[in-house]
């Protein structure tokens, strides 16, 4: 077998996109690289090959997630390594360009690769002098390269032009050299979706359209026009993961409260999140609660929707893992968890309190009324029904006021239009559509064939 397949162990978050890795270094220790707040997979990882983790490094201050190495430091002992250039305010060995560390036979070089980040670096793990693979966190990934816009327009292009020389920097690397990114597709820190999550410095040259640009300027272009938008919460959580995340001792709970006291919490500017599936909040729910149902994407759409100040309690339902909601939302920073509705919608309905409804239909239920189209700009540009009006789920509350009496609201599936649903219905917006289904199913229900963007949606 290969030092991957072997020695190394990725860890795909699907939900945010990102991959963490575990590295057996073949003495009962391991390394962790770029590992998330929520370490369960990783520790019950480590837990089946009897490994400590020893080291924990990451590639640069993360926006989409907080980091684990912190946790991991007080939880195993692991040594922190990371950019000197980050200004982390927490114990951690600081590393510039070209230091190394002694893993105890395998080396980790750091290599500055800014362009994502200021202080972003690569880790190239050798062998005997061997460049076995390197860890390129949001340089390098698979036939792209990941955002340059997150510390703010005005250095766009100037980021951008230190990712085209630290890509060409990676390079020069052997092209046997695995690389191991940690943003890949689903990742709103990278560009294109459905990609395989690792590759070689060698696929790379032959198939990455960045790297194959003929110079800076087209290598910007190309760059910045594959940048969509990404969730409000990347503001807040790299100045959170400089100051470092409190450590946890295991699972926090969450609490049940009662009718009464979730009316409370409502009144005193607590947020319901419903995390249901969609026919199920369809149903009946709390008056103004947000739909957001529980699967991989959870955390993306609770973070870029909502504000981590205000207290949060979830209506489950049954079979739902509790643990999995807590996770999903410390992974991204929230932590003002209140509890959760005891008994659920029936609970509620008990104690005498409303519930509102929504119509959940399927494609040949729809009605021919304006069409809503929530997805994200890419997916919109791909197909959509013609005619359609376009507003982007993260931008919808912001642009309530745009969206037409009695729209018919639809995404890929139901899920994300469930949640524009619930947030128009906040908004003021009653007898609002969601379409169980997508624009192909839409199309095929009303005799039409979709249409490709001209670049004129927002």
């Amino acid at each position: 077998m290969g030092f991957a397949e072997d020695h190394l162990i990725p860890l795909v978050d699907e939900g945010l996109g990102n991959s963490a890795y575990l590295v057996d270094l073949g003495d009962g220790r391991a390394l962790a690289v770029d590992a998330n707040r929520d370490l369960r997979a990783l520790r019950a990882a480590a837990g089946r090959r009897g490994l400590r983790v020893a080291y924990a490094a990451d590639t640069h201050l993360h926006a989409d997630f907080l980091s684990g190495a912190v946790q991991l430091a007080r939880d195993t002992g692991a040594s922190v390594l990371a950019s000197a250039a980050g200004e982390r305010v927490f114990p951690h060995r600081g590393l510039i360009d070209g230091d190394e560390v002694d893993l105890g036979g395998l080396r980790l070089r750091a290599l500055a690769t800014p362009g994502h980040t200021d202080e972003h670096l690569s880790f190239l793990l050798l062998d005997d002098g061997r460049e076995m693979g390197v860890f390129t966190g949001g340089s390098l990934i698979v036939d792209s390269a990941a955002r340059t816009d997150l510390l703010g327009a005005e250095r766009t292009e100037e980021l951008a032009r230190a990712q085209y020389r630290s890509l060409r920097r990676l390079a020069t690397l052997p092209e046997e050299t695995a690389v191991w990114p940690t943003h890949g597709a689903g990742s709103f820190c990278s560009a294109p979706p459905g990609a395989e999550r690792t590759t070689t410095i060698g696929a790379q040259k032959r198939t990455n359209p960045l790297l194959a640009a003929p110079d800076e300027d087209t290598f910007v272009q190309r760059l910045v026009a594959s940048l969509g938008s990404y969730p409000a919460y990347f503001a807040r959580l790299t100045e959170a993961n400089r100051r470092g995340p409190a450590v946890l001792t295991g699972t926090p709970p969450l609490p049940t409260l009662n009718a009464e006291r979730v009316r409370a919490l409502l009144a005193d500017g607590g947020q319901v999140v419903d995390v249901r599936p969609a026919a199920e909040f369809a149903a009946g729910h709390i008056p103004g609660a947000l739909s957001i149902p529980l699967r991989d994407q959870f955390a993306t759409w609770l973070g870029w929707l909502l504000p981590d100040t205000a207290p949060l309690v979830f209506v489950v339902g049954d079979g739902q893992d509790m643990d999995e909601v807590i996770w999903q939302a410390l992974k991204i920073g929230y932590e003002q968890l209140a509890g959760h509705l005891a008994g659920g919608m029936p609970a509620w309905l008990a104690a005498g309190h409303p519930q509102a409804s929504t119509a959940f239909v399927t494609a040949g239920q729809a009605p021919d009324g304006p069409y809503l189209d929530v997805r994200q700009e890419a997916e919109y540009a791909a197909r959509h029904v013609p005619g359609a009006l376009h507003l982007e789920l993260g931008d919808l509350a912001r642009h309530a006021a745009d969206a037409p009496a009695g729209a018919v609201v639809a995404c890929g599936h139901g899920e994300r239009a469930m949640t524009a649903a619930s947030l128009l219905e906040r908004a003021g917006h009653p007898g609002v559509t969601v379409l169980d289904g997508g624009p192909a199913d839409y199309a095929a229900a009303h005799g039409m064939k979709l249409d490709a963007a001209e670049g004129g949606a927002r």
